[in-house]
């Protein structure tokens, strides 16, 4: 299985490019970017497939100077318990 990354989105696919799992982040009318959506095939999930996903996309935003918003129930719970990872990051 292999993350692939695009400019509002994070996937997680097997070797048959079947998209496994993954979490969406695109930019709103505000110019903010908004994590909006995180999936993971039943499948996956227990494995931490999807506090994978904000890692990569926590790193992903960072990386490139961005704030952003949650409207993932998954994504808000996550950012709660990750304040470090988050700091400077999340607008409220």
């Amino acid at each position: 299985m292999k993350f692939y990354y695009d400019t509002q989105s994070i996937s997680l696919k097997d070797e048959h490019e079947n998209v496994l799992a993954y979490i969406q982040f695109p930019q709103g009318d505000d110019g903010i970017i908004v994590i909006t959506h995180t999936f993971v095939d039943e499948r996956l999930r227990g494995q931490h497939v999807a506090a994978q996903l904000m890692e990569k996309a926590v790193d992903y935003l960072k990386a490139r100077g961005k704030t952003f918003r949650v409207s993932c129930s998954y994504a808000e719970m996550w950012v709660k318990q990750h304040p470090h990872e988050c700091e400077g990051l999340v607008i409220k």
